[in-house]
């Protein structure tokens, strides 16, 4: 007989990130790269294990073989269980026939059933897609004292912003009276971070309701959020204070890549009180040559530097040969900036090769786009690509 689990995690890993464009061309957007060895699922599953939930459903959808790899059976990230664990949940064939995940909402109804296994109290519903440390057992904590039904963790945005997101309007008691999605003008600055706990009874409840609407479009934002405030339910904002960042867009992707380098202490990834984990290939220490210069930037195992690097991060195996620059860029695995070529203000994709003297981007100014170049890419010598220029494999 298993013991049942407390909270199930439920991690939406679906997403086709069509704004990060040519880096989510062949995998989906929790695959992608970030801050040199990690994925940015590596934060959501880290931040699981460091907060004593131990049983995680991945739902998947779009472009998902190497996420799949990737995740494994979750031994990076201490959730190789042999009840619980990591699940990848794919959608499925069942009885009435195959459907594709709808919508955020949908993507959890078609999985009740693995969530059932584990006969838990309560369901923690994640995005992939985040830049964040955050402890959820303290979440779960704040909801069972306030017998929520369904607690909302919010961050406090600027004003000017706060037309971005969903937005949570509530009593001094922390309870929510009503919910905004990217409102014009917005009367709150409580910014909903797609972190949901529910007590599992209510949220299938609600799950079956919504599904049963022709007229849903089967979304927690749109649909299940506001049928629970409609009914009167307990809803509270839990406030979040530190680190948080969508990485959907080029531009978000690389500030919160560069914000690793600055000073953000929340976002400190060596910090062996809260770990984030990831799966990589153990290789060689890097190497610095005697020409080599390299400041205010991360440099991960493996790369060999005999230019200069300043104010960039390096994944594994990258190699910037002499005379070569990188500068305000993000490059990521076995990519080689052969001799006297220039990188600046850029993010670089796997195994692309830039050819000697040529020239990618521009410095960074008002109106200065980033230039991306898609995973294998080969940028010919001496030939120079415009900021804001986007380089697909194809």
């Amino acid at each position: 007989m298993f013991k049942k689990k407390e909270c199930v995690a439920m991690l939406l890993a679906g997403g086709q990130g069509s704004r990060l464009y040519v880096l989510t061309s062949r995998l989906a957007k929790p695959a992608v790269s970030f801050g040199g060895k990690y994925r940015i699922i590596d934060f959501p599953l880290s931040n699981c294990v460091n907060s004593g939930i131990d049983t995680v459903g991945v739902l998947t959808q779009y472009q998902p073989l190497l996420l799949n790899d990737y995740i494994g059976n979750g031994l990076p990230w201490d959730l190789d269980r042999t009840f619980g664990g990591v699940k990848i949940l794919p959608p499925y064939q069942g009885r009435d026939g195959a459907d594709w995940y709808r919508g955020t909402a949908n993507a959890i109804y078609q999985n009740m059933q693995f969530i059932d296994r584990y006969d838990p109290d309560y369901v923690i519903v994640l995005s992939g897609d985040h830049i964040y440390k955050m402890d959820y057992s303290a979440m779960l904590a704040f909801h069972k004292r306030r017998g929520a039904d369904c607690t909302i963790a919010v961050i406090d945005v600027p004003l000017e912003e706060a037309s971005r997101f969903g937005i949570m309007s509530t009593r001094d008691d922390g309870s929510i009276w009503k919910f905004s999605e990217k409102p014009k003008n917005p009367d709150s600055t409580k910014a909903s971070m797609g972190i949901y706990i529910f007590n599992k009874k209510k949220l299938f409840s609600y799950l079956e309701a919504d599904e049963k609407d022709p007229q849903s479009s089967n979304d927690f934002g749109k649909n299940v959020i506001p049928a629970m405030l409609a009914a009167g339910e307990k809803m509270f904002a839990y406030p979040f204070v530190g680190y948080w960042k969508d990485v959907g867009t080029i531009a978000s992707l690389w500030e919160a890549n560069m914000d690793m380098l600055g000073e953000h202490p929340e976002l400190q990834l060596n910090d062996d009180k809260w770990r984030i984990y990831s799966r990589h290939e153990a290789c060689a220490p890097h190497f610095i040559g005697k020409e080599g210069m390299v400041s205010n930037s991360s440099v991960t195992e493996g790369c060999e530097i005999y230019g200069e690097v300043r104010g960039s991060v390096l994944g594994p195996g990258v190699r910037v040969m002499p005379g070569a620059r990188v500068i305000d860029s993000v490059i990521m695995s076995d990519v080689t900036v052969c001799e006297g070529a220039e990188i600046r203000y850029s993010i670089i994709d796997s195994e692309v090769t830039v050819g000697k003297n040529a020239r990618v981007g521009a410095d960074r100014g008002d109106g200065v786009g980033i230039a991306v170049i898609g995973a294998g890419v080969r940028v010919a010598d001496n030939e120079q690509i415009a900021p804001g220029a986007m380089l697909d494999p194809d």
